[in-house]
């Protein structure tokens, strides 16, 4: 449900980059549950997906959500339960994960001044993302009746 809403409210309602990023949320949310070789896989798919619809860095997406869908498998052995708090730092560090590798891993002409994109507006894309995703599991939690 979260992959095709991310691209209605991107590109369907060009909202960009005030969207929340519904992929990297999808896929945080997937490698919980999935394991290792399922997340790696999600990611790399997302990423090829996403990927098909830049020109410049291509599979900086698929080498980025691939390396956060096996971050976030490994955060299921790691950590134990589904608290608030664990969930709202998950949501936060993926996102801003995802965010500081997409910058290493593209061209150096691509790229903003460190400060500006991953410190800056990396932070703010994560913390959106974090009240979205928790917003998104209160939603989860009140349809399965917890």
């Amino acid at each position: 449900m979260l992959f095709p809403l991310h691209f209605v409210l991107h590109i369907g309602f060009g909202l960009g980059r005030s969207a929340p990023d519904l992929l990297t949320i999808a896929l945080l949310l997937a490698a919980r549950e999935v394991g290792l070789r399922g997340a790696s896989l999600v990611g790399l798919l997302f990423g090829v997906v996403e990927d098909s619809l830049t020109v410049l860095a291509f599979g900086a997406n698929s080498v980025t959500m691939t390396v956060i869908g096996v971050l976030g498998a490994f955060t299921r052995d790691l950590f134990v339960g589904d608290s608030k708090l664990f969930m709202l730092s998950y949501f936060f560090a993926g996102k801003w994960m995802r965010d500081f590798l997409h910058w290493m891993i593209m061209g150096q002409e691509l790229r903003q001044p460190f400060v500006d994109q991953v410190l800056a507006q990396g932070l703010l894309a994560a913390l959106y993302a974090a009240l979205v995703g928790m917003g998104l599991v209160i939603l989860m939690d009140l349809v399965r009746g917890r």
